[in-house]
């Protein structure tokens, strides 16, 4: 009886410090368009080229990766998406990011964004506008038709529509 709570207590401890480990989750919305993102804080660290790796293919959040619902079919950077639910990928760097919108959802972080890269269905490349103030926690907001994500002092935007 004692094992049985001893690994009953060490189970409810495990799951307390993962799920306190998660950051929260946050949304945007513009009309047709819905982001869910995990919304990590930069608690004075450094975020693009340490945290956030140049070059590697981030979630663009946290925990689960980002999703981006289109209720109707529009263009996303000047490109034609269908409407629909999607995973929403980025490659940053110093001057630009690659966004990237995967028609595989539920995915855990970007771990295992090589295995499903075939199901890519939009690429578009946005340059990096450096903010003059940092941003605590990362953001995605809609500003007209520009879906706006920042975090740190790097900011990006997307014509949507």
């Amino acid at each position: 009886m004692k094992k049985v709570l001893l690994l009953m207590t060490l189970a409810v401890g495990v799951f307390a410090s993962c799920s306190q480990a998660q950051s929260p989750k946050a949304e945007a919305a513009s009309g047709d368009v819905k982001v869910k993102y995990g919304q990590p804080s930069k608690k004075g660290r450094e975020i693009f080229g340490a945290l956030v790796p140049f070059g590697q293919v981030w979630r663009t959040g946290a925990n689960e990766a980002t999703e981006i619902t289109f209720a109707k079919d529009t263009k996303f950077g000047g490109q034609a998406i269908k409407a629909g639910t999607y995973s929403l990928f980025s490659i940053p760097t110093e001057s630009e990011w690659t966004i990237i919108l995967n028609s595989e959802l539920k995915q855990w972080g970007s771990f295992g964004y090589e295995k499903i890269k075939a199901k890519d269905v939009l690429k578009v490349k946005v340059p990096v506008k450096k903010l003059s103030a940092s941003v605590e926690k990362l953001t995605f907001r809609f500003e007209g038709s520009n879906l706006i994500i920042e975090w740190d002092t790097t900011q990006v935007s997307v014509r949507v529509g």
